[in-house]
């Protein structure tokens, strides 16, 4: 034993050691590769962070670590248990956690979710077939895989050492030889342990492809997790949502405006990572199961300490059955189910295109067939899904991406020796053995597989539905064929400037079609960023509206963009025709008010505009008295004001307030003051359509006092 010592092998966790017992502090996606990357070969035990998510990601993605003590440290095998420090509470939703992505469901949750009784069989029976089972041969509980350590007192003993929990996420870790402190606060930002290259070059839009946010497995050090990207005429479909999302599609310049929705194959961690789509600016449709999106829900109410209910105000489910077929705006989408420790699918992605039918086929996570073939004899796997698992191992696919995992619930990479198909592409996978590898590729970061090209058409339609966003109704039809008769399609590569301050305007006005840029100002010294702009947002309208000739900021793309250019003089004789002026004006004064607001703090360019079209400014004179309505929401954006014998400072909240109790009390405005008033339905059907909006505000008020945070979840069963 040696005085404790720390160490970061991933931003957001700490390592505490002293040569008898070693401490794994928080756990952010894929911790797991930066302990690999530092060669941390075993650990004992895990504290729960107080602090469930930052920036974008959950801290509590416990699946791998465990998995890394049962197999590779082999605590399983030397029937070692975990130790689980945290809160009572905490641990309660870790369990619950852990035990649906260990084992997946339990016959009551098929039962309540009214599960086919053939499918509901066969996923019971694969499930405790594939389960960690004891020497009688019967599953173990997930509880009985670890010692349950809740702080009492602010203490907790594991092993060698004493974890005093001196605040939050702030610790005090001792033994016999000395102390140390640990404090994750110090890691604001949250990312990936690997390296992940940018693209610089545009892609632009298709009629049909795959992009390849990554393709490995949660034990590659240096590659992400196994994600896709489906652009079918220009919008994206995320196959599963993997650890770092936002990172990811950063890098492919896609922006989160892009993404209409995620078809979710299963529940484990390297696929399903939910919190960052929780966090878009528009509502995300989840193609799955009814099962598979119920336990997401569940996880992601786990992970958070939230209410299932409000888990689900931000998504929606497009509710898929294995074996038959929907059309989702034009796609056809035919899931099929996979062997897998826990319920999972994949599916066939089809269109016509010029009378032929073009198709990719996604296997999903998936066992070996030779395993399959096995334990259909022994009755575990039905006739049904055996067949349709072979099938799809022989046909032909314009693309097949299939499971080349190995090991003990993945694929066999020979499974593919008699598919017939056009390209046949692996993940979960590091290398092919010799045998496949000038037959078969490898899915990698920054891959992309086109299977129809885009057209202008798709431009067109974008450009359209953007427009509509931004102006909040539909665009008027002809002037729409006015601006398009104009446009231009322009590509900038990562780092190109597109507008430079202190020029002229020239006649354009930008709407970013795809990607992200920044918005930057310099006074001749320091560069400072004005703001981020994403795909959906228009560069230059307020230069058009106000008159103004010259830029007073730079644009600068981030990652790589397209952008559609509308002439100038049409763009203005728009707005002036049909009377939007004003309308816009009073937006380009909001908006920087909202911005600067902790209620609004963290909401994207896009949501800050869909808040600014529904604001508005209330200016009071000195001396007046406010009675807040019951039916609106009021800020104090600046002036002075009292309620009784307080002094009300900016960002003080009146009337109706969203998730808090409503407060109409008088004010009395002293020497005059300016609020934002939001009308009450306004907020409340904004918030159920920009989930990034509602999750915000909450957080903003379990920041405030965490008591009237009535939808904080309580110790809960794990079964």
């Amino acid at each position: 034993m040696s005085k404790p010592t720390v160490m970061a092998p991933a931003q957001g966790s700490r390592i505490v050691r002293d040569g008898t017992s070693t401490i794994l502090f928080g756990q952010p996606p894929e911790v797991l590769k930066g302990l690999l990357r530092h060669h941390v070969e075993s650990f004992d035990t895990l504290v729960l962070t107080d602090v469930k998510e930052k920036d974008g990601s959950v801290l509590n993605n416990l699946e791998f670590p465990f998995y890394f003590f049962l197999f590779v440290a082999n605590g399983l095998a030397e029937g070692r248990k975990l130790s689980l420090v945290g809160s009572e509470r905490d641990i309660s939703h870790a369990l619950r956690l852990l035990r649906m992505t260990l084992n997946g469901p339990n016959r009551a949750e098929l039962d309540k979710w009214q599960t086919d009784n053939t499918l509901k069989e066969e996923w019971l029976a694969v499930s405790e077939a594939l389960a960690l089972t004891d020497k009688s041969g019967k599953t173990i509980p997930i509880e009985d895989f670890f010692n349950l350590v809740p702080f009492k007192n602010g203490q907790a003993q594991t092993n060698s050492m004493v974890i005093a929990h001196t605040g939050p996420d702030e610790y005090l870790v001792r033994n016999n030889e000395g102390d140390i402190s640990v404090d994750l606060n110090e890691d604001q930002i949250i990312g990936p342990s690997y390296p992940v290259q940018p693209d610089y070059v545009p892609g632009g839009l298709a009629k049909m492809s795959l992009e390849v946010l990554g393709g490995a497995s949660g034990f590659t050090i240096n590659e992400a997790c196994t994600g896709l990207a489906l652009c079918f005429n220009g919008d994206y479909i995320l196959i599963d949502s993997i650890p770092f999302l936002d990172q990811h599609l950063f890098a492919r310049g896609i922006s989160k405006n892009q993404v209409s929705a995620v078809f979710l194959t299963h529940l484990h961690d390297d696929h399903c990572t939910m919190f960052p789509l929780m966090m878009m600016p528009q509502r995300v449709e989840v193609i799955t199961t009814k099962e598979i999106y119920n336990m997401a829900m569940d996880k992601l109410a786990c992970s958070l300490g939230w209410d299932i209910s409000v888990i689900h105000e931000h998504f929606t489910l497009v509710e898929v059955v294995p074996g038959e077929s929907i059309n989702y705006y034009g796609l056809n989408i035919d899931p099929h189910v996979t062997v897998h420790s826990i319920p999972t699918i994949g599916a066939t992605f089809s269109t016509i295109h010029k009378d032929y039918t073009r198709q990719i086929c996604i296997v999903g996570d998936n066992h070996s067939m030779h395993t399959i073939q096995e334990m259909n004899k022994e009755g575990k796997v039905s006739d049904k899904t055996a067949r349709s698992l072979e099938n799809i191992y022989s046909k032909r696919f314009n693309m097949l991406v299939a499971d080349g995992g190995a090991g003990a619930i993945h694929g066999d990479p020979g499974d593919v020796l008699k598919s017939q198909s056009d390209r046949v592409v692996f993940v979960h996978v590091e290398e092919l053995p010799n045998d496949f590898n000038t037959t078969f590729s490898l899915a990698s970061s920054g891959k992309r597989y086109s299977i129809i090209d885009g057209d202008p058409s798709i431009y067109t339609s974008q450009v359209n539905h953007y427009l509509t966003i931004w102006l909040g109704k539909p665009f008027p039809n002809r002037w729409m064929r006015s601006l398009l008769a104009d446009e231009e399609i322009r590509r900038y590569n990562t780092e190109d400037v597109i507008i430079v301050q202190d020029t002229e305007t020239r006649g354009y006005v930008y709407l970013i079609l795809t990607g992200y840029c920044d918005v930057v100002s310099h006074d001749g010294k320091i560069f400072s960023k004005v703001a981020s702009l994403q795909a959906g947002d228009i560069i230059g309208e307020m230069a058009v509206i106000t008159g103004t000739a010259m830029r007073n900021a730079s644009v600068v793309a981030t990652t790589p963009v397209t952008v559609c250019v509308f002439a100038e003089e049409t763009f203005s004789s728009f707005i002036e025709a049909e009377g939007f002026k004003e309308e816009l004006l009073d937006r380009w004064m909001i908006r920087p008010l909202i911005a600067e607001l902790p209620q609004f703090s963290g909401l994207s360019s896009t949501v800050i505009e869909k808040v600014a079209r529904i604001g508005q400014l209330q200016k009071f004179d000195a001396a007046e008295t406010f009675k807040p309505s019951r039916d609106s929401w009021y800020i104090l954006v600046n002036g002075q004001a009292k309620r009784g014998d307080s002094v009300l400072s900016t960002a003080s909240e009146f009337g109706w307030q969203p998730h808090a109790e409503t407060n109409c009390s008088s004010v009395h405005i002293e020497g005059g003051a300016t609020m934002l008033k939001f009308d009450k339905q306004d907020v409340e059907q904004l918030r159920l359509t920009a989930p990034q909006l509602n999750y915000l505000l909450r957080k903003f008020r379990i920041n405030e006092n965490a008591s009237n945070a009535d939808w904080m979840l309580d110790l809960i069963a794990i079964n």
